[in-house]
Order: structure tokens, then C-alpha cells, then sequence
């Protein structure tokens, strides 16, 4: 991800990220066996609260990787990418703090995007490319206002059925560091295939089903998908047969989409609110 990686901890250091200081929170990377892992001082220049760990026996699944840094981790609020290349809204972080205080156990989803037009499952397959999305961010001016990244995205798979509805999994998860401890991590070690297979579905669906906690979802804040050859996003063949049998074989049952009605928690402004209108038209032509 020597693309994608600079613009991600951009998009979540201050001050994009609004209302904190590069004093109120950490980034936390872990290197899951780079060919040129990044150092320390080349990530510095794009967030200087970053901190750069190595796995120490990188594997195709993530899952030991994300158990490394949650460990590592300082905040009582600790949140979760499993997927480096996702870029955030530039008021995810400040919402999820103030989400956080609206239950004893909360638990926080985003919505997830693709940057272009399409899911980037079916747009690489009609000449999306890296080269198409780096034109596309530069014309957005991104930098200037990252909510501008919604002008150039479109809901991903999982968040298909828009803002009001809980999606298939969050690619930014926020639990307080007690219950990721009472989790043992949360993301189960068994889940080995590339990319972690359905590891981030089945956690999101353990914490849906749990009616002890608060599930809430994030309105008018998301994470971007950058396009980067990745094994589920971006794969030309889907991988969804090989994850299911995985989650099979560790759950002894069909992976099943979590069905719960989460407390809606933000604001829209002129950006994320175009998909609302985005969204109703198209469901209307259905």
C-alpha cells in the first residue's frame, strides 16, 4: 500500500480530522509483511501521531496484525481499519468520542465507500484504475475539505442499503478498550485466508447480536476505499466461496447478515447528504 497508505493516515491526522489535536488521540499502524515495510519517520510528515509497528510473523489474515495493535493501543476508545486503505471523513473520529458517551458499552459502525462511480468490484472491470482515482482525488481537492470525497464514491457492498439501514459489517469499529479486552480481541484468530476472510462480517454480527451493548452508526461520516489490487475489493474473481466455507467450518453454520436497528448518531452537510438523494432515487427505479 506504498500508494495508499499516506493519503489514509492523512485523511485521519489533525487537522483534517476535526476538534482533536495531534495530542488527543493515536494512530497506530501495523506493517503485516510489506515487501518495503514503511518506517516511522516516512509516515511522520503526513500524521506525526502515528506509531509504526511490524508484525512480528506477518500472515495472509490481518486478524494477528489488528490483535498486535490493540494491545499497543493507549486510548480507552480504540477503533479499528482492517483494511489500511481506507480513507476517513473528516469528522469520523470526533463523532465516535462523542458517541462513545451515549452507552456504558457502546458499539460504533461507519458506513464504508468506494471511491469512483461503482463498487470497484464491477468499475475495475470497465478501466478503473489507480491512475483514474489518483485524476479523481486530485480534482476533488480532497485535502482542502475531505468531505469532498463523497463527491467522488459510491456506497460499497456491504453498505448497499444506505444511511438508515445496518450494514453488513463497519470498516471503522470503535469499541471501548474493556470490551475489546473481554473480547480477546474480538477479531477470532481462526479466520486464516487472505485478507481475513469474513473475519471483520463475523465480529460485526457477534456485536449486533449482543443486546447488552449499544449499537450505533455513524450519519454523514464514512471510510473511503482507494482501489489497490486488494483480495476481496478488488479481486476479478470473487473470493466469496472460499471465505464461506472458512466461516463455516469455524462456525458450524451459513454466514447471515446482522438484522438490528442501531441508533443513528451525526449530521449531514451538502457532501454525504447527496447520497441520501442518490439513494432514494435509485431504490425508487428498482
Amino acid at each position: 500500500m506504498e500508494r495508499e497508505l499516506p493519503r489514509t493516515l492523512k485523511s485521519f491526522s489533525p487537522p483534517m480530522q476535526q476538534g482533536l489535536s495531534v495530542d488527543d488521540y493515536e494512530l497506530i499502524v501495523v506493517d503485516n509483511g510489506s515487501r518495503r515495510p514503511f518506517r516511522q519517520q516516512e509516515l511522520e510528515p503526513f500524521a506525526p501521531n502515528v506509531r509504526v509497528l511490524d508484525a512480528p510473523d506477518p500472515t495472509p489474515s490481518p486478524v494477528a496484525a489488528i490483535h498486535q495493535g490493540l494491545v499497543a493501543a493507549k486510548g480507552e476508545l480504540i477503533g479499528v481499519c482492517i483494511d489500511g486503505a481506507r480513507m476517513a471523513s473528516p469528522g469520523l473520529l470526533v463523532n465516535a468520542l462523542a458517541a462513545s458517551q451515549l452507552h456504558p458499552k457502546p458499539v460504533i459502525g461507519t458506513l464504508a465507500f468506494h471511491l469512483g462511480f461503482k463498487v470497484q468490484m464491477e468499475s475495475v472491470l470497465e478501466g478503473y484504475s489507480q491512475e483514474v482515482e489518483d485524476t479523481l482525488l486530485a480534482r476533488c481537492d480532497w485535502e482542502k475539505d475531505g468531505y469532498r470525497l463523497f463527491q467522488i464514491s459510491s456506497f460499497a457492498g456491504s453498505s448497499a442499503e444506505g444511511w438508515f439501514e445496518l450494514p453488513a459489517e463497519a470498516n471503522a469499529l470503535f469499541l471501548k478498550r474493556s470490551h475489546w479486552r473481554d473480547l480477546n480481541g474480538g477479531y477470532d484468530i481462526r479466520f486464516r485466508t487472505p485478507g481475513g476472510g469474513l473475519a471483520n462480517l463475523d465480529l460485526w454480527h457477534r456485536l449486533a447480536e449482543d443486546a447488552t451493548s449499544g449499537l450505533i452508526m455513524l450519519l454523514g461520516e464514512a471510510t473511503f476505499h482507494q482501489v489497490h489490487g486488494g483480495v476481496a475489493t478488488n479481486a476479478l474473481e470473487s473470493p466469496w466461496a472460499e471465505f464461506s466455507r472458512e466461516y463455516r467450518a469455524i462456525r458450524g453454520v451459513e454466514y447471515k447478515r446482522p438484522v438490528r436497528r442501531p441508533l443513528l448518531y451525526g449530521a449531514f452537510n451538502a457532501e454525504s447528504a447527496s447520497h441520501i438523494e442518490r439513494f432514494s432515487s435509485s431504490a425508487s427505479s428498482r
